[in-house]
C-alpha cells in the first residue's frame, strides 16, 4: 500500500486536549468514560459505546495485553553558556548510568554544537556538555553531576514536564496535571517517552471488574518512543524504516496468553505498542514467547496477525504508522469507514481521545 491511502483530513477541533470528561475547575475526570466504537471486523457493524462497556464483549478466560511502560518527564528546558540562549532539550534515553550519558533531541538544534554547555533548574545545579553530534536534531549530553545516581535521576527528573504531545503542547500550555494524566494507572517499567494512550482509559475500578469477570491481564513492556509519531517521507511503505525500541515480555505474560489462545479465548492487544509487541514476540500456532531485546517491526497491510484476535486503541491521525498498524488488523475499507463515521459524529482524536474496539 501506499502513503497516500492514508491521508484524510483532520480538523483541529477534533483533536481532544483533555480527556473526555475532564473538569478544568476540579481537574477531575473518569479514565474510563471516553466514547468507544466498536467495529465488527467481518461485517463492518459499528456500535456506539462509552469504554467502560468493553467487558460486555468479552468472557471468563479471554486475556487482555497491557504495555506497562512507565513515562518519565523527558522534556527539560535549558540555557546555553555564555548566551543564556533558552534550549528544549528532550531525553530520549540513557546510554551510560555511570557517565550520566544521554540521547537527546535539541531545539533549536542549529545553535548547539559539541563542546557547548547548558544549565538547568533555577539555580543552575545540572549541568551537561555536548560531547557528540549524530543528526539534525540528535545530540548526546554528558551530565556533570558527582552525586549517586538515585539522586541525580531524581533531581533531573524534578526538572522536566511531562512529554505531552506537540498537537496538544501547541494548542495549551503544559500543566501539573500532565504527569498524571499522561500515565496509565498500571504503569511500573520506566522507559517510555509517550504513553501507550489507549491504556489511559483503564481505571482501577474497571480493570477491578475484568478481575472479578475472569478477564486476564498480561503485562508486557514496549518503550514507547518518538518513532511512532516520525513523518514517513517515502509513498512506498516497504522502504520505510521505523526506530527500534526496547522491550520485555516474561513468562508469566506468556503463560497468561497462550493459556487463553489454548483454551479458545480471546486475546485482545491494548493499543498498537502492545501489538507490535505481540507480533515481535509471536511464535508457531499464535503463542507468544519470552522477549529480551529490541524491535523496529513497521506493521501496514497486508499482514497476518497470530497472536490478538481483537485490538482496542485510540482514533490514530493521518499518514501515522499506528493509522497503518490498525488498518492491517481490522480490514483497510472497514476502518476507514469506521474513521468516517468517527469524524460525522462526536469521536476525539489523539492521545486523549476516544478509543475503538475491533473484534470479529
Amino acid at each position: 500500500m501506499k502513503l497516500s491511502q492514508f491521508k484524510f483530513k483532520l480538523p483541529e477541533d477534533k483533536i481532544a486536549l483533555y480527556p473526555r470528561t475532564y473538569n478544568p475547575e476540579t481537574k477531575f475526570y473518569n479514565r474510563d468514560e471516553a466514547k468507544l466504537m466498536v467495529v465488527h471486523k467481518q461485517t463492518g457493524k459499528i456500535e456506539h459505546k462509552l469504554f467502560k462497556e468493553i467487558t460486555d464483549y468479552f468472557t471468563e478466560g479471554d486475556a487482555f495485553i497491557f504495555n506497562d511502560t512507565k513515562v518519565f518527564p523527558a522534556r527539560l528546558y535549558g540555557n546555553k553558556e555564555k548566551t543564556g540562549a533558552r534550549i528544549e532539550v528532550f531525553l530520549l534515553r540513557e546510554l551510560n548510568e555511570e557517565l550520566r550519558l544521554w540521547d537527546v533531541l535539541v531545539d533549536p538544534a542549529r545553535k548547539i554544537r559539541i563542546g557547548n554547555k547548558l544549565y538547568f533548574g533555577p539555580d543552575e545545579s545540572i549541568v551537561a556538555e555536548v560531547i557528540d553530534n549524530t543528526t539534525s536534531r540528535g545530540r548526546t549530553l554528558r551530565f556533570l553531576y558527582d552525586g549517586p545516581h538515585d539522586v541525580f535521576k531524581e533531581t533531573l527528573y524534578s526538572l522536566g514536564e511531562a512529554p505531552i504531545p506537540d498537537d496538544i503542547r501547541n494548542r495549551r500550555p503544559a500543566e501539573e496535571e500532565d504527569h498524571e494524566r499522561f500515565q496509565t494507572i498500571y504503569a511500573r517499567n520506566e522507559g517510555a517517552v509517550t504513553v501507550p494512550v489507549t491504556g489511559l482509559h483503564f481505571s482501577r475500578e474497571l480493570m477491578k471488574r475484568m478481575e472479578i469477570q475472569g478477564i486476564e491481564q498480561a503485562f508486557i513492556t514496549l518503550h514507547a518512543g518518538l518513532g511512532n509519531f516520525r513523518s514517513i517521507d517515502v509513498e512506498d511503505l516497504t522502504k520505510h524504516k521505523t526506530d527500534s525500541e526496547q522491550m520485555f515480555v516474561t513468562k508469566e505474560a506468556c503463560d497468561i496468553v497462550n493459556k487463553a489462545k489454548e483454551n479458545g479465548h480471546k486475546v485482545c492487544a491494548v493499543g498498537t505498542t502492545t501489538l507490535r509487541a505481540t507480533e515481535t514476540a509471536a511464535g508457531p500456532g499464535g503463542f507468544i514467547k519470552e522477549f529480551d531485546g529490541w524491535t523496529n517491526k513497521f506493521i501496514f497491510p497486508p499482514h497476518d496477525f497470530t497472536v490478538a484476535d481483537a485490538i482496542v486503541v485510540n482514533f490514530q491521525p493521518p499518514l501515522s504508522t499506528m493509522l497503518m498498524l490498525v488498518t492491517a488488523f481490522g480490514g483497510y475499507e472497514v476502518v476507514m469507514n469506521a474513521y468516517k463515521e468517527a469524524l460525522k459524529g462526536d469521536y476525539m482524536f489523539g492521545t486523549y481521545g476516544d478509543a475503538m474496539l475491533i473484534i470479529d
